[in-house]
């Protein structure tokens, strides 16, 4: 089924300005103004109101009364939140999937767990972690539960950003290349042992805050 123009366009929406507050680049707590949105994209308010509603349901975003809507500030109760619910998701889509991983697909998350390790900046290794991510569970074939841990990812993301931005360094993601050595020995409950570690470790080492983003989570 071809998507609507409208549905287009919220898609278009919503997209840019996640990755605009996933990198950083709207600050938590700062103001998202329909008009000034609509105005960027020539839309009118009905698809960017659909777009803020895309955000909050991702965590990106919060509706407050009287205020309008805001990009969400950095909470570390959410952050573990988040790291404990993809753990669960992720894991749900893994046992559906493997039996439907082939070596190509698995040689291409090694691939990707490849191209994250010589990343330069954290752009580009995000871009390869949640390629590894998403290749090892979308033969799952449950487009829901699929949906889901995009939103999450998403959330994780900006965590890992707010963290990473300034202090990139190379490194090399072991439990990446462990799980992969246990799906090819069809060692599933092993695979998914790691994965569920390696997801939670985020929500064990939350981001840097700054002085402003701290000032915006306490009101």
């Amino acid at each position: 089924m071809r998507e609507s123009p409208k549905e287009t366009l919220t898609a278009l929406i919503s997209r840019t300005l996640a990755d605009r507050i996933i990198a950083g680049q709207i600050e938590p707590g700062a103001r998202l103004r329909q008009d000034h949105v609509a105005e960027e994209f020539g839309a009118s308010h009905v698809p960017v109101r659909e777009a803020f509603r895309r955000l909050e349901a991702q965590g990106l975003a919060v509706s407050e009364p009287r205020r309008g809507v805001r990009v969400a500030a950095f909470d570390l109760s959410e952050i573990k939140e988040v790291a404990e619910m993809r753990a669960a998701l992720e894991v749900l889509a893994l046992r559906h999937a493997a039996p439907h991983l082939t070596s190509a697909i698995l040689d291409a998350a090694e691939e990707a767990t490849r191209v994250g390790d010589n990343s330069h900046d954290v752009r580009s290794w995000e871009d390869a972690n949640q390629r590894f991510h998403r290749l090892i569970i979308e033969p799952c074939r449950m487009p829901r539960l699929l949906a889901a841990i995009d939103d999450l990812h998403a959330a994780s993301a900006r965590f890992l950003f707010s963290t990473w931005q300034s202090n990139w360094e190379a490194r090399t993601d072991h439990d990446h290349r462990a799980i992969l050595v246990a799906l090819r020995k069809g060692d599933l409950e092993s695979a998914c042992s790691i994965l569920a570690r390696h997801v939670q470790w985020i929500g064990n080492r939350p981001p840097l805050a700054t002085k402003r983003e701290n000032a915006l989570s306490d009101r």
